[in-house]
């Protein structure tokens, strides 16, 4: 059963977006993995240019237990523009330095991406925009996923919000 869901958020975060960057940027290492709920380890696995990158994201169980670990695999673009916004574009692949593992469910990413925008007039905070077309694959009840992406992404920005002002500190 194919569970394909589309979800965009959308926010204000009081942060430059060079702020809601670092918190934000696929790195391994990086800070995502340290306050992202759904994200818990992420991993290179080829660099093709300087802003294109194939990645593997690891998530945690959820919903209870319900939702098995998932693991994605990415080709994955960062774009920085003129006006300050930065993007990351991304869209499933299959790769062979990445096959499917044992213990993780393979999901798809279908185009999906993050879009830090400056507020015009306001250099201290950015517009925050997120797609999400997220097959999570396996077999999951529509009721799960439906009431799984919306609490998800409320604490996403809730989560992301709170790990700008840790970098203010």
């Amino acid at each position: 059963m194919c569970l394909l869901c589309r979800y965009k958020g959308e926010g204000i975060v009081s942060a430059k977006p060079e702020s809601v960057w670092e918190c934000l940027k696929p790195e391994p290492g990086g800070l995502r993995v340290k306050w992202d709920n759904n994200v818990n380890e992420f991993h290179l696995i080829e660099t093709i240019t300087d802003d294109i990158t194939v990645c593997r994201t690891v998530t945690p169980s959820a919903a209870m237990g319900i939702i098995a670990p998932r693991d994605f695999v990415d080709v994955v673009l960062i774009k920085q523009y003129e006006d300050g916004s930065i993007t990351s574009n991304a869209t499933n692949m299959d790769h062979p330095g990445c096959p499917s593992q044992r213990g993780f469910v393979r999901g798809f990413n279908h185009p999906c991406g993050c879009f830090c925008v400056p507020v015009p007039g306001e250099p201290m905070k950015t517009k925050l925009l997120t797609f999400f077309q997220t097959d999570l694959s396996g077999y999951l009840p529509k009721s799960v996923v439906d009431s799984f992406f919306p609490y998800s992404m409320a604490h996403f920005y809730s989560n992301v919000t709170k790990a700008v002002k840790t970098l203010k500190a």
